[in-house]
Formats: C-alpha cells, structure tokens, sequence
C-alpha cells in the first residue's frame, strides 16, 4: 500500500507542475500592454520582475491605465502599435512617456512623428555653411568670419547637432 501512495504523490506533483507552467506562460492582455511598455523603455522582462521585487517598479501602478488602453485601443495589438508610436515621438525629443501618454496623445497618433535627424558640416570644428548664390561652401570662424572652403570634400565633418 505504501507504494501506491507514492506514485500517485509522484502523479499531482506533476500535475501541479504542469499547471503552475501553465499559469507563468500565459499573459494576460493587460500583463502584454504593461510588459510592452516596459520593453519600450529598454527593461527585460527578468528586469521587469526583479526591480519589481525590489520595489523599485511598482507594476500594480501601470494596470489600471494598461486595461484603460485596452478598452480605448479595442485589442492587444492596437495597444502595442500606440505605445509603439508614442514612445518613438517621445524617445526622439527625449521626454519621458508614460501610458497615460498614449490617451493624451490618441487623437493625434497619426500625426505623431519622430523628430527628424539633423546633420550639420563641421570643418575642424567649425560650422559650414552652402552658399547657394556662389555655390561654395564657408566655414564660419571662431571669430565669425566667413571663409571659403578650399579643401576636399572628404576632410567635412557630419555631426548630428540637437
């Protein structure tokens, strides 16, 4: 008799191991808009649960907002596409975004665009300008003087300027 019980002890201990794989794989759709979020915001979902264990994300904060997005949204994917949107416009001006954000932000989302990437000339670390009458590049001197660029046009220096 013994030995009967441990096999079937040795049968619900699978069982409920299955089950609790079950549970920690499937998301609920408000857990896949918050974890998207985060993912915007360059956390792992390892981070995600340990800053969380630690306090130092406090994720019962971003459900109800999360489940708001939903409703608006009308499905999981639409959900992402928004924030997707959103954190692009706000990663390319460098402001912190919420998922608040995406409600303030909803009417306009077709019209959200990430700011343009602007590269200027530099030639030893000072600015050019295209003179489009004389067809000539200047190089503007720490004194403000304007000087024509005789050099080759591999010696100009593209700098992202913000």
């Amino acid at each position: 008799m013994p030995k009967t019980i441990k096999k079937n002890h040795k049968k619900k201990s699978r069982k409920q191991a299955k089950k609790t794989k079950r549970r920690e794989a499937t998301e609920t759709d408000i857990q896949k808009i918050v974890n998207h979020y985060f993912y915007t915001k360059g956390l792992s979902l390892g981070r995600i649960k340990s800053d969380a264990k630690k306090k130092k994300i406090i994720y019962s904060r971003f459900t109800r907002p999360a489940k708001q997005l939903l409703e608006l949204a009308g499905s999981v994917h639409n959900a992402k596409k928004a924030i997707d949107k959103v954190a692009g416009w706000a990663q390319s001006r460098d402001l912190d975004y919420a998922i608040e954000t995406v409600f303030k932000k909803w009417l306009e989302l077709d019209r959200l665009r990430p700011k343009e990437i602007v590269k200027k000339p530099f030639y030893q670390g000072n600015p050019m300008v295209w003179s489009q009458t004389k067809k000539k590049w200047f190089v503007i001197t720490e004194e403000g003087e304007w000087r024509e660029f005789v050099g080759d046009e591999n010696d100009i220096k593209w700098k992202v300027v913000k």
